[in-house]
C-alpha cells in the first residue's frame, strides 16, 4: 500500500482500504489511519456495531468536514469513541455513580454515556449544549486506533437517512469520495447501534435503545437506588 497523502481536506474518490484481518495489512492500515487523522483527515474504521467514519475530536475542521460528509448539520453532533474507560474523566464532569456503574458493568461495549463536557477542552463538536457523548467500542481494530489518535469523534459510516454500513463495501459506498483509509475488517455484529443513555440528571435517561435492552440497564443500576427511564 502506498502513504497517505499530504492534504488535508476530505478524499479524492481514492480511499485506500486495508484489510485488518491480515496480519500484513493490519499494523499498515492501522499507522496509516492514525497518521491520516493527524492530518485532519477522515478514516472509515469497524466498531462491535456498525462501521463508523472518524476524525480527531480536537481538530473543528475535521469534524466539520465528518459532518458534511454525512449530511449532517452542527445540530446533531458526532459521539466521542476512547480507547480506555478512565479517559472519561477527561472529557466529562460530575458523572454519576449510576453512570460509572453502567460503564464499569458495559465497557468496552455498545453503550455510549451522554454526560456534561469538561468546560477546559478546546473542541467543537456542533451544538452540543455542553455535552458530550462517549463510548468505548468492544472492537481490537478500533481499540488499536484509538490508542494512537486518542479520541475520535466518529458517526456511523453511511449518509443520512441511509442505513447504518455493515461492512467496509457499503462504508466505501457512501462514503468513499470523502474519506482517506478504510480499514476492512469483514461484517460487523450490527445492525443494532450503541444504546444511548442520558446521564446528565440524577436518573439516566434512554435517547436511543440500541443493544444494550432497558432491563439490563436498570439491572445494573436499581441495587444503587435509581432507575433508567425509556425517553420514548
Amino acid at each position: 500500500m502506498t502513504g497517505v497523502s499530504d492534504g488535508t481536506g476530505p478524499g479524492s474518490g481514492t480511499a485506500q482500504r486495508f484489510r485488518t484481518a491480515e496480519e500484513t495489512e493490519r499494523e499498515a492500515g492501522i499507522a496509516n489511519a492514525a497518521l491520516a487523522v493527524q492530518r485532519g483527515q477522515l478514516v472509515v474504521l469497524p466498531t462491535d456495531t456498525v462501521y463508523g467514519v472518524g476524525a480527531d475530536a480536537f481538530d473543528p475542521d475535521a469534524v466539520k468536514r465528518l459532518l458534511e460528509a454525512k449530511g449532517r448539520g452542527r445540530d446533531m453532533p458526532p459521539p466521542v469513541l476512547v480507547s480506555a474507560a478512565t479517559t472519561l474523566d477527561a472529557l466529562a464532569v460530575g458523572v454519576p455513580s449510576y453512570a460509572r456503574a453502567l460503564v464499569e458493568a458495559l465497557w468496552p461495549g455498545p453503550l455510549t454515556v451522554v454526560c456534561h463536557q469538561q468546560p477546559s477542552l478546546q473542541w467543537d463538536l456542533g451544538d452540543t449544549r455542553g455535552t458530550v457523548a462517549v463510548r468505548m467500542p468492544d472492537h481490537d481494530v478500533a481499540l488499536e486506533l484509538l490508542s494512537r489518535t486518542g479520541p475520535l469523534a466518529v458517526s456511523s459510516a453511511n449518509t443520512t437517512g441511509m442505513p447504518a454500513a455493515l461492512d467496509a463495501d457499503a462504508a466505501e459506498q457512501m462514503l468513499g469520495d470523502a474519506v482517506t483509509i478504510i480499514l476492512d475488517d469483514g461484517p460487523t455484529p450490527g445492525p443494532e447501534p450503541s444504546t444511548i443513555v442520558d446521564v446528565t440528571g440524577p436518573e439516566g435517561r434512554v435517547l436511543r435503545v440500541g443493544a444494550v435492552s432497558l432491563d439490563r440497564l436498570n439491572e445494573i443500576v436499581e441495587p444503587l437506588g435509581t432507575t433508567i427511564t425509556d425517553e420514548g
